[in-house]
């Protein structure tokens, strides 16, 4: 989910919650979660939920700083209209090898008292904190289970603990219980896995993100779509029918109300 009109369709499909990623985020501005901004994230989520009322998650990258600055991020995020920030171990600023696999994960006493801090500057108490690491990807699954284990400690209300191969995730859900949030990476997929979402479930995995499909799909048929019109050729997605898709925007905005708005004030 990326922008209002996507907030919009994946509420419609029937999703409870949404998140805001920074990878997806950062590619659609054409640069990476690494020059993101958090007063960019928090403008993304006022627009975001001004036109729809689900729950948003925040892709909050490392916090933007020390265990000081984390403070002010939970009050911006609060104010924005966050429901929940996800926190993760990596140096701040984050760079840009984060996306090719390589992890500049900062010692866990630094990541212990960010989460301290975050959970202490939480003005409303269902506000949720997920405490992030990628430490499977560069130390191994033993020292990312340590450190979800010391996050937890340190009062985070969720774990992320992002897997590497497939076995890890059985291995995370067992050993350090719920609540737990997924993301299939890699290729790590709850079918590739071989387990339901229900089969998740069971071992703790309480929040399923799939940060990136959306951008991808909207990635390829924007590219399709610039490709057959440069040819001069039709879309070869919506097809000849386009007034029936101009007629889904119409839906999906809420046309009608806004219309009505108008008869009943300036257009009688």
């Amino acid at each position: 989910m990326i922008n209002p009109i996507s907030a919009r369709l994946a509420a419609a499909a029937g999703f409870r919650a949404l998140y805001l990623g920074g990878g997806a985020m950062g590619y659609l501005k054409c640069g990476t979660e690494a020059n993101l901004s958090l007063t960019e994230m928090c403008q993304a989520a006022i627009e975001i939920r001004a036109a729809c009322p689900l729950p948003l998650i925040l892709d909050g990258a490392c916090g933007w700083g020390d265990p000081m600055h984390v403070r002010r991020t939970i009050q911006m995020s609060e104010a924005a209209g966050f429901a929940a920030i996800e926190i993760e171990d990596q140096l701040m600023p984050k760079r840009a090898h984060h996306h090719i696999g390589i992890e500049h994960l900062v010692p866990i006493e630094l990541m212990v008292a960010k989460v301290k801090e975050a959970v202490a500057a939480k003005r409303d108490p269902d506000f949720v904190v997920i405490a992030r690491t990628n430490a499977c990807r560069q130390t191994g699954l033993d020292d990312a289970l340590r450190r979800g284990e010391a996050m937890r400690k340190a009062g985070a209300d969720m774990l992320f603990v992002l897997q590497k191969k497939p076995e890890e995730v059985r291995a995370i859900g067992e050993r350090l219980g719920g609540p737990l949030m997924f993301m299939g990476v890699g290729g790590v997929t709850p079918a590739s896995l071989e387990m339901s979402n229900a089969d998740l479930g069971r071992l703790g995995y309480k929040l399923m993100v799939d940060a990136t499909t959306p951008l991808l799909v909207m990635h390829r048929a924007l590219r399709d779509a610039y490709a057959a019109m440069a040819k001069g050729e039709p879309d070869p997605l919506v097809g000849p029918d386009r007034q029936a898709e101009q007629e889904a925007i119409h839906r999906t905005i809420d046309l009608d109300a806004m219309l009505e708005i108008e008869r009943r004030t300036v257009e009688r």
